[in-house]
Order: structure tokens, then sequence, then C-alpha cells
């Protein structure tokens, strides 16, 4: 082989390589170049993240399916759950997303990206607002019991939800307007997903997405831990005066701390899954980060996601119970949405 076969040979196998290693290999000089990974910890990752979107998106859809379904389900507190699954759905559906980002590559158009992108800001939001509105109806249940039928209706929920999303929406789409005028303006290559949201705007979001709902909701829930307390050592006196008369009001105010006790497991979490997140943007440290560590923070903030239906199992028996009903599709059978699951 004469020395100039060879150099065209190892030229040719060079091309190869490099084209092997673009997103798309037939733009060679506008290609993004793939993300190297260990095949094994590329498809563990892949294995994860398909597991959790897929968990993620199947047990809010039971949650969805078990409020919308059961007409014992039809109360203020769960409407607001409801809005909470129908936000962590959304967001099990983003994470199928991220899964494609995992090689470096984005192949899909740059409108779906920016779609992509409102609607996770969007879900995020939403379920953040939705969030505050459970402190709010936990604190009027605890710390006001006799102005609670009156103060927190179905139909001042149901208003509060559509206000919680539209305004996420109207918010959101506002945020990232610039993004929609030219979609791909700001990606340096040919396989890239990158929104840009200006320094006002990302802190307006930082502050109405993070810190004002966060605020709100541990001055609520302290109360709440205060007046639960209190309330907890009354009944036990008060038991123990009058054990038949108050059997029916007590077994009611235990059932509303139980509940006030579960919804605060739900925003304990969000707290653990969503502050190393919210921490690192609010820092400015995101551009230090290794791409490990930022995947396992983004991971992390998603993974509430999941986590939320797994509380309601676990501290819900109506939550169980329907699971069984549409799982064995008894709730296929006329009537069955009168059915006992209390």
């Amino acid at each position: 082989m004469t020395s100039s076969a060879a150099s065209c040979l190892f030229i040719l196998r060079m091309k190869t390589f490099e084209e092997a290693e673009l997103c798309f290999p037939e733009l060679l000089n506008s290609s993004c170049r793939k993300a190297t990974h260990p095949h094994s910890v590329s498809m563990l990752i892949y294995i994860i993240l398909s597991s959790i979107s897929l968990l993620t998106v199947t047990l809010n859809l039971l949650v969805i399916i078990s409020i919308s379904h059961f007409r014992q389900l039809h109360t203020s507190t769960n409407l607001l759950l409801l809005s909470l699954a129908v936000s962590d759905l959304f967001v099990g559906f983003c994470m199928f997303f991220q899964i494609l980002l995992i090689d470096g590559c984005w192949l899909l158009s740059d409108l779906m990206c920016i779609l992509y992108n409102v609607l996770d800001f969007i879900s995020t939001s939403a379920s953040v607002g939705t969030l505050v509105f459970i402190s709010v109806d936990r604190y009027v249940a605890i710390c006001e019991p006799l102005q609670y039928p009156n103060k927190v209706t179905q139909t001042r929920v149901q208003v509060c939800v559509c206000l919680c999303w539209i305004g996420s929406a109207f918010f959101n789409s506002l945020m990232l307007m610039d993004n929609f005028e030219q979609p791909g303006r700001y990606n340096s290559c040919f396989g890239e997903c990158v929104i840009v949201i200006n320094y006002i705007a990302g802190r307006a979001d930082l502050f109405f997405t993070f810190i004002g709902p966060v605020t709100v909701i541990i001055v609520l829930y302290m109360r709440v831990f205060v007046v639960a307390v209190s309330q907890a050592r009354a009944m036990r006196s008060h038991v123990a005066a009058l054990p038949l008369k108050s059997s029916v009001t007590v077994t009611a105010r235990r059932s509303e701390m139980k509940a006030a006790r579960t919804l605060g497991v739900v925003i304990v979490v969000f707290l653990l899954c969503s502050c190393p997140y919210f921490c690192v943007v609010l820092t400015g440290q995101d551009t230090l980060l290794n791409a490990s560590s930022a995947a396992f923070v983004t991971f992390l903030f998603y993974l509430n996601s999941c986590l939320n239906p797994m509380i309601y199992a676990f501290c819900y028996p109506w939550f169980r119970k329907a699971i069984k009903l549409i799982v064995t599709l008894k709730i296929l059978q006329p009537g069955s949405c009168q059915s006992n699951i209390l």
C-alpha cells in the first residue's frame, strides 16, 4: 500500500468516525455533535428515564380517572388533587422529550422544541400554583373549620384551578414569545434545542414559580401545624370528658388533620425535589455544574411528579380501592360511579 493510499484510507476512516459522532451526518459543517457516553451508561439512562416517565403517566392517569369517575371523590380538595395530577401527567409526557436529548441531539423540528418547553413551563407553573391552593385549602379546613364549607366551595375551587392554568399559560407564553418569532434562532448548530429567556423574565419566573409560592406554602403550613397540635390536645381532653357525644366531631376533625398530614407530605416532597433545581437557578451556578450533576438535579425535579400518586397510594385507602376497580374494569359496569370507596 502506497503512502498516498494509506493517507486516503486514514482520512476516510477519520471522516466516517466524525460523521458517526454527528447528530446529522449529512450536514458536516452545521450539525451538532453527539454527547459521548459508554453504551452501558446510555442504556441505563434510557431504561431509568423511560420507566419513570411511563410510571408517572400511568399513576397520574389513575388518579385522574379515579377522581373524575367516582362521585364520592368529587370534593373541593380532590379537585385540587385532580389539577395536580393533570400537571404531573404533562410533566411525565415531557420526560419523553428529555429522553430524546440524552445523546445531546434534538431530532424534531425547532417548533416542536419551543412547544415542548412551553408545555414543560406551563405544567410546572400550574403544579406549583395548585400546591399553593392546596395549602390554602388545608389552612382554612384546620384553622377555620366552621367557615370551611362556605369559603371553600367546589365552584370557587374550579374557578381557582381554571385561573391557575390560564395564568400559567399566559405568563409562560408571554415569557417565551421571542422564541416563537423565529424558532431555532438561538441554536448554534442543527440538532440543538435552545430557548433564551431575558434576565427580567427569568427573575420574574423564579419569583412567581418558586420564591413566592414556597414562601406562602411554608407560612401557611407552619400555621396549620401549630393549630393542628393545639386542636389535637383539645380533642383528647374533650373525648375524655364526653366520650359519646363528641365521637362524630372528633372523627371528622381527625379526618381533616390526616388529609392535612398527607398533603403536607406532598408539599415536603415537592420542596425536597425542586429546591436543588431552583437553588442552582437562583445562585446562577448552572454553568459550573458538570453534565452528571445537572442531569441529577433535573431528574430529581421531574421525579416529584411520579412520587405524588405514590404518596396517595400509601396514604389514601380510597385511591387503592379505586385502582382495583379500574384495573379489574369494574368501572365499566353500570352505576359504578356510585360505588362506595371511602
